[in-house]
């Protein structure tokens, strides 16, 4: 059950969406790509927050998220391994997640953000292979990542315009598209 009303107001709180805790949290629903709609709209289901996954399941979950043009959800699947998996790995989930989110802002029509988020990402992963020794990290393949997303961040510059998320998702256990 949700902490907030369907309306979005707890109560006492002038009308701005808390939880339980009292931390300001926005109800209102929001669309695939993780874009607020009015309160009372249809929205996409959002991720849960905060949950423990193993890194197979991250994986999993990401990519079936991503192959569904919903790169919002997959980065928030990202940031949980980022902030409950081991502090050895939390460069590698950041970077896992920068990526999502420059592909959320790629298909939102943010050209500077999402190819600025995407390569950031792409060096965040790299550089955390590298240090790591760790070339296929849980299945992935951080060097064809980083390729992928250099080459959107250049098409996305190029082009200007909004990118279909679900046709551009990359395959993170294989070759991407």
């Amino acid at each position: 059950m949700s902490a907030t009303s369907a309306t979005g107001d707890t109560g006492g709180s002038g009308g701005r969406d808390r939880d339980t805790e009292g931390r300001a949290r926005n109800a209102r629903p929001r669309d695939g790509l993780g874009r607020p709609l009015p309160y009372g709209a249809d929205g996409v289901e959002r991720q849960p927050e905060g949950v423990v996954r193993t890194p197979a399941e991250t994986v999993a979950e990401a990519q079936t998220l991503l192959a569904a043009g919903k790169p919002f959800h997959a980065h928030e699947v990202f940031e949980d391994a980022w902030k409950s998996g081991p502090d050895t790995e939390r460069a590698l989930w950041r970077g896992m997640a920068q990526l999502a989110v420059g592909l959320t802002h790629a298909a939102r029509g943010n050209v500077t953000g999402g190819a600025r988020l995407l390569r950031r990402g792409a060096g965040a992963i790299e550089e955390w292979s590298t240090t790591a020794g760790r070339p296929r990290p849980h299945g992935l393949h951080p060097a064809e990542l980083a390729a992928w997303a250099r080459e959107l961040a250049a098409e996305v510059e190029q082009g200007g315009t909004a990118i279909d998320a679900g046709k551009r998702a990359p395959n993170l256990t294989g070759p991407t598209p």
